[in-house]
């Protein structure tokens, strides 16, 4: 089945993964590209609009992004959002200047009631903006359908050519309507009826598995988490015995992690799992390493070590599969030249080319949220479904500092405990992502009669939905009274707790 897409070029913004979660949500297929790369969608998908994102550059910068492959030749609608619709004026003769500045929220003003893109929405609407230059003269053929304080042309339109413009951000959530515009242009300007669903992923997943590794064999790497999870139980359903999982002990885990996805994924889900025991190999290499960089290096090149080792011992396999998804090719992919690259993520790497195995990549055009329900669709657990994300060097950069069997033992009781207390409170659904970080700080404390001198551990939550910006969990203090009175009273070694308020930006979720 051929299914409908929107492209989307990326020109730097912040926001672009959320537009291409938001058209996803309206039951679309949506792409990311670089602002340069060719106009193309998959064989099996039919382009039927582009957005051309936001950006932090100006149309008159020196270096600012222009696109090598016109997007305006393809004859289909196209949006641009903030720099996508300043580009689009400066290319089809309208006027730039660098003035009024806007950011934060604005109040637009809809100022044609028969807009396109505001059919249906009231003439007053908060709106979130982020641009310093602005569109002062509208090219030939377009018209203002509205305004804001600082932006006189805050959106245009050229109904003729299907071309459209906003000088603000209607993916993001402070936009209150703003899924309702997308709406309005992906289906009432490009037509789309809403016809790819998690449903139709999985079943055409299965057959394209199938169709790729034919009669042969598969590994994986499986550790429990949401992306591997998914990624294994998809596999299965498409090639049963022919999947073999590899969980890898590396000894920074979480409490019980190895005996839980173990049990779980032998017993319940009746997969082929190999149990590689090597923490001791792990922790030697990590002695006297306290620089968070060369802790995640080491790690990684240990565990492609120990799995190289275990895909030798399962024969003859031709197929590494891995739990790559959306949000790791584009965060490992340059927008705009190898200075721009955001992180290299392990599943995007040397593996692969090292051990000469062809990848199965089930994943990869789904972001997290998407994964979640393909788990739910495969019937995956909800323990393992909604389970907060955990960092692939695991407790190792929860731990800041030098990493020590005893060091990790102190915060796996911690950690444990809050988890724990959070289930039971009914909070950690409520929550996006929760953990326990243990500090290379000591502080004096009194316990019974006894003065104390011990470590410190801070709390962290947080509740974001992309996981790109996050707000810390306004818990409740009795709650936070409760967590802390048991973690100083149960896990030796510790004698004080304190609670993380700093949202993302300016801090990242992790500490290290």
């Amino acid at each position: 089945m051929k299914h409908e897409s929107i492209l989307i070029l990326d020109f730097g913004s912040q926001y672009t993964q959320l537009i291409a979660r938001r058209v996803r949500e309206l039951g679309v297929y949506s792409e990311i590209l670089p602002f340069d790369a060719p106009i193309r969608t998959a064989e099996s998908k039919e382009l039927k609009g582009i957005i051309l994102s936001g950006g932090p550059d100006s149309v008159y910068d020196e270096n600012a992004p222009f696109p090598k492959h016109d997007p305006l030749a393809h004859d289909v609608p196209v949006l641009g959002i903030c720099y996508g619709m300043q580009w689009m004026m400066h290319e089809l003769g309208g006027n730039i200047e660098a003035a009024g500045r806007e950011f934060g929220p604005a109040e637009l003003t809809v100022t044609e009631r028969d807009s396109v893109l505001f059919h249906g929405m009231a003439a007053e609407q908060p709106v979130w903006a982020s641009h310093g230059d602005r569109v002062v003269e509208a090219a030939p053929g377009f018209r203002t359908v509205a305004t804001t304080s600082a932006a006189p042309l805050a959106a245009v339109e050229n109904g003729e050519k299907a071309l459209y413009g906003v000088q603000f951000h209607p993916e993001v959530m402070h936009t209150t309507n703003g899924t309702e515009l997308l709406r309005n242009f992906v289906n009432g300007v490009c037509g789309c009826h809403g016809d790819w669903t998690i449903a139709s992923f999985v079943e055409e997943s299965i057959a394209a598995i199938q169709a790729q590794v034919g009669d042969g064999t598969v590994i994986c790497g499986l550790s429990g988490g949401v992306d591997s999870s998914v990624m294994a139980l998809l596999i299965h359903r498409a090639l049963g015995e022919r999947l073999t999982c590899i969980f890898v002990d590396n000894g920074v885990l979480r409490k019980g992690e190895a005996d839980q996805v173990l049990g779980d994924f032998r017993a319940r889900y009746h997969l082929d799992v190999r149990h590689a025991s090597v923490a001791d190999r792990f922790l030697d290499r990590l002695r006297g390493v306290d620089e968070p960089e060369r802790k995640r290096k080491i790690i990684g090149e240990t565990f492609i070590e120990v799995f190289e080792e275990q895909a030798k011992a399962c024969g003859d396999a031709q197929f590494l599969a891995q739990g790559t998804i959306y949000p790791d090719r584009i965060e490992s992919a340059s927008v705009r030249g190898p200075s721009a690259t955001i992180k290299t993520h392990h599943n995007v790497g040397g593996l692969p080319e090292r051990m000469h195995l062809e990848l199965v990549e089930p994943l990869r055009d789904l972001f997290k949220d998407e994964v979640r329900r393909v788990g739910e669709q495969l019937g995956l657990d909800h323990a393992f479904v909604n389970r907060h994300p955990f960092p692939g060097p695991g407790l190792a950069v929860r731990i800041l500092g030098e990493v020590t069997s005893e060091r990790v033992a102190i915060l796996q009781e911690a950690d444990a405990i809050f988890i724990e207390e959070l289930r039971a409170a009914e909070l950690y659904d409520a929550t996006a992502q929760a953990f326990v970080v243990l500090l290379p700080v000591k502080t004096v404390g009194v316990m019974g009669d006894f003065r104390t001198y011990e470590n410190v551990v801070a709390l962290r939550a947080v509740e974001t939905t992309d996981f790109m910006t996050a707000d810390w969990a306004r818990l409740p203090p009795e709650f936070l009274g409760r967590v802390s009175s048991r973690i100083v009273n149960e896990v030796r070694g510790i004698n004080r707790v304190v609670y993380d308020v700093t949202s993302k930006p300016p801090g990242t979720i992790e500490w290290e």
